[in-house]
């Protein structure tokens, strides 16, 4: 059966990857249909309930200020805000919040409902529709264009570009113990078929594992043995449109620490662990790992700390972050009743691992869009990446790529030098990956410029042409940029002297005097001088408003810093600027060796500044490329 209504843009999976593309193609303007295998499990967060952590809310931020949703998500069913590394400086500082599970999953399952242009279906899909439309002599294969998906029970829904975000359930398989059973996430089944047709259309897939933790009731833990972990006092909001969180009720999170008698548990039975038995093939996550593996691999560690995070204002579940696990579930019990405070703990749901199939992310354009098929695109664990954040940030590409495609309109690529999105994508696509992506702080050269805190700066006029951002938001952000200005420049002609009563003041603040006049500015670049200090000596950076004085304060005192990424950036552009066309033939350039071919031809670079990323490119390699190009241009 053909569904009757045609759409622009077809998004398979509500998972956050799902979520965003979605709302990202709705909102502009394109008629979009959304399949996914269960209504009731849009937006539910499979296993930790938190958005953000250690370069993860860089990303949050990010697509807060493209127009995303998850941001705003958050803001509204925190139940905890947290800052992490705030001892560090700016560019590695980032934000963490505890989600009300179900809130959350209502919140965005409402959104979803009530947008615009953007029907939800129920269905499993299992095939894709394609037609061939021309013939690549480069890569031998048919180019094919994609026009719509076909379900479990035959009904064919008709679009103009698909959005591929299965999430862990594309050949999921969950592993508790020796026993193993088809599925996406406990409850849920898997999605075979699907599998299958892309291997049939020539993608190469493999599997990786990922895992969760059991779920307590809460209601038979011992808080009182333990230390309780609160919140940020005043919390600093997500999303760039929030102005602040209301009077929300907190929850605190409660640390414990495995200790030698449960390690001896765990070894005492790793003969029924399906990642010692060899029953999980699959490659893990390496910085997200299973107790079994921090026991194993970790034999110096005497204890490892596990925090108590509870999943909502109206649940008991705890969730165990730092216990995900694939052993038995008896096994589990008694893991968990050798910890302080979880002596006599209930288990409501088990841990389990789940093996499930990717795609190798080479074959995508920095648009998201396949290179096999035109008009398809994936986003999410398909492509090989972990977490939630990082599956919203690719899905909210693919469907802003996708609408722009429907649109006949450029599509929006970021770089590594404006986004950690553009880090993400850039690194999937041109390296590929091995294990289970995950997004740090460590991952972006420029990361001082990529800060959580100018992420609005960085990218809302980015969302604000693409039509995501309204005119509201946009002229707000571009308010602060004049302010911060503004203030820059009065701190840079405002000057202090060498008087009595300054230089008192000055030892006040636990800063030398001075002997000449000094710029505030000048002032405030000395490291124990803060903007807050700055107020006892001027009284116009009273005046400033908080935000705005928080980017001041970065801007100066990490001047010579950020003037020096800058530059790399520079270097960085005049690569990235320097275009290879489509189709351009690798094979025909004399001088490069087979091997160069070889991987320029597979990844097919959109810039030289991306070939220089492939691995096994060599400088000369890429010096013989940039002759070819010039001659070109």
């Amino acid at each position: 059966m053909i569904y009757p209504k045609k759409y622009d843009v077809i998004v398979v999976g509500g998972g956050h990857a799902g979520i965003e593309a979605s709302l990202a193609a709705a909102r502009l303007n394109c008629q979009t249909l959304l399949l996914t295998m269960n209504l009731d499990t849009i937006g539910l967060m499979s296993c930790n309930p938190a958005i953000g952590g250690l370069g993860k809310g860089q990303l949050v931020k990010e697509i807060d200020a493209l127009g995303g949703e998850m941001a705003k998500a958050i803001d509204k069913t925190a139940i905890q805000f947290r800052r992490l590394n705030t001892k560090k400086g700016p560019a590695v500082q980032s934000s963490r919040a505890q989600a009300d599970r179900e809130s959350y999953r209502l919140y965005m399952k409402y959104t979803l409902e009530n947008q615009p242009g953007l029907d939800i279906k129920q269905a499993l899909a299992n095939n894709l529709l394609l037609k061939n439309i021309s013939f690549s002599s480069e890569s031998n294969l048919a180019q094919r264009r994609v026009w719509g998906v076909e379900t479990s029970i035959g009904e064919r829904f008709l679009g103009e570009c698909v959005i591929i975000t299965p999430g862990t359930f594309l050949e999921g398989i969950i592993h508790i113990g020796l026993k193993h059973f088809s599925g996406g996430r406990m409850g849920g089944f898997s999605s075979i078929q699907l599998a299958h047709n892309l291997r049939d259309l020539g993608f190469r897939l493999d599997r990786f594992k990922t895992g969760t933790c059991p779920r307590l009731n809460g209601k038979s833990i011992n808080f009182s043995s333990l230390t309780s972990q609160k919140g940020d006092s005043h919390p600093i909001p997500f999303s760039f449109s929030t102005e602040e969180i209301g009077e929300q009720a907190f929850l605190p999170c409660y640390i414990t620490y495995t200790n030698v008698r449960t390690h001896q548990i765990i070894k005492d039975n790793l003969d029924r662990s399906p990642l010692y038995t060899g029953t999980i093939k699959a490659t893990g996550v390496r910085y997200c790992p299973s107790i079994e593996d921090k026991v194993m691999k970790f034999p110096e560690r005497k204890r490892h700390q596990v925090f108590l995070e509870p999943e909502g204002l109206k649940t008991t579940e705890i969730y165990p972050n730092g216990l995900s696990t694939s052993l038995p579930l008896d096994v589990q019990i008694k893991v968990l009743r050798s910890i302080k405070g979880l002596e006599r703990v209930e288990v409501m749901r088990p841990g389990y691992g789940i093996e499930h199939d990717y795609v190798d992310p080479t074959c995508l354009r920095s648009t998201l869009e396949t290179k096999l098929v035109s008009e398809l695109y994936f986003a999410g664990q398909i492509n090989g990446t972990t977490g939630y954040e990082e599956a919203a940030a690719q899905g909210l590409i693919a469907g802003i790529n996708a609408a722009l495609r429907v649109k006949r309109e450029e599509p929006l690529i970021l770089n590594r030098a404006e986004a950690y999105i553009g880090v993400l994508i850039d690194d999937l696509v041109t390296r590929g990956t091995n294990e289970p992506y995950r997004m740090f702080t460590s991952r972006a050269e420029y990361r001082l410029l990529l800060r959580e805190d100018n992420a609005d700066i960085r990218l809302r006029e980015k969302g604000y042409r693409v039509g995501l951002v309204s005119s509201e938001e946009y002229q707000k952000v571009k308010r602060k940029e004049r302010m911060v200005k503004l203030e820059l420049d009065r701190l840079s002609s405002s000057k202090i002297f060498p008087t009595q009563k300054t230089n008192e003041k000055l030892i006040q603040l636990d800063t030398k005097p001075i002997k000449a006049p000094l710029s505030l500015r000048g002032l405030l670049r000395r490291p124990e001088v803060t903007y807050e200090k700055l107020k006892i000596l001027d009284k116009e950076s009273c005046k400033v408003e908080r935000e705005i004085a928080r980017q001041v304060e970065i801007q100066i005192m990490y001047d010579g810093y950020i003037e020096r990424e800058l530059q790399q950036v520079e270097k960085f552009k005049k690569m990235e600027n320097l275009k290879i066309p489509p189709g351009f033939g690798f094979q025909n350039i004399p001088g490069l060796s087979s091997e160069v071919k070889e991987k320029l031809s597979k990844i097919k670079p959109h810039s030289l500044g991306q070939a220089s990323r492939i691995s096994g490119i060599t400088p000369a390699a890429i010096s013989i490329l940039m002759i070819h190009l010039k001659r070109l241009s």
